[in-house]
């Protein structure tokens, strides 16, 4: 994988692509960066579901060795590579339940496709939030200032201008450039 992919954000098409990149060129580079990013996140989802750390931790590996194994049998056109890794854990952590039981100790709760969801949800917002700040911290400070009380603050533009004391059309060009500034750098976002 060259420098400039490796320096972009973790999008969803970005995690497809490491999976297709495993699938066809056994990239160790690229699993690397998908066992870094999803290891820990399924690990943490299988403990919210009640598995303990030990058990969640193997699950977790064994999951990431499939991916490693059957990233030949990943299909974009059918789902995300978040998607199909939480969909892998959560099959590994059934037939790990099926066959030994709960854990000592642990109240066994069911691992049900909704929460394959909602953790898949999790993940992708996340994502998007540190997106967005990493975008916000490309404007210039007075776009930042401005979108900051109009959006996060909601505030009118008309008490925008008079705390900054500008006019009001400089209040309106800025927020106009800073979104078009966002699109750009968010586009696959929508």
């Amino acid at each position: 994988m060259n420098e400039a992919a490796a320096s972009q954000p973790d999008t969803p098409a970005m995690m497809d692509a490491l999976v297709v990149a495993i699938a066809q060129r056994a990239d160790r580079e690229a699993f690397a960066r998908l066992f870094a990013y999803f290891a820990p996140r399924v690990k943490g989802f299988l403990m919210r579901r009640g598995a303990n750390a030990s058990l969640a931790e193997e699950i977790a590996q064994e999951a990431m060795l499939s991916v490693w194994r059957k990233a030949a049998h990943f299909q974009p056109e059918r789902g995300t590579a978040s998607t199909w890794v939480f969909t892998i854990a959560r099959n590994l952590a059934v037939d790990r339940l099926r066959r030994d039981g709960p854990p000592p100790g642990a109240e066994a709760q069911p691992v049900e496709e909704d929460a394959v969801e909602s953790a898949e949800t999790a993940v992708l917002s996340a994502e998007r939030e540190q997106r967005l700040r990493a975008a916000l911290a490309t404007l210039s400070p007075e776009q930042n200032t401005i979108l900051q009380l109009s959006f996060f603050q909601d505030r009118p533009h008309s008490e925008v201008a008079a705390e900054l004391g500008i006019p009001l059309g400089t209040v309106k060009s800025r927020i106009r450039l800073a979104i078009a500034r966002l699109r750009l750098l968010l586009d696959d976002l929508s």
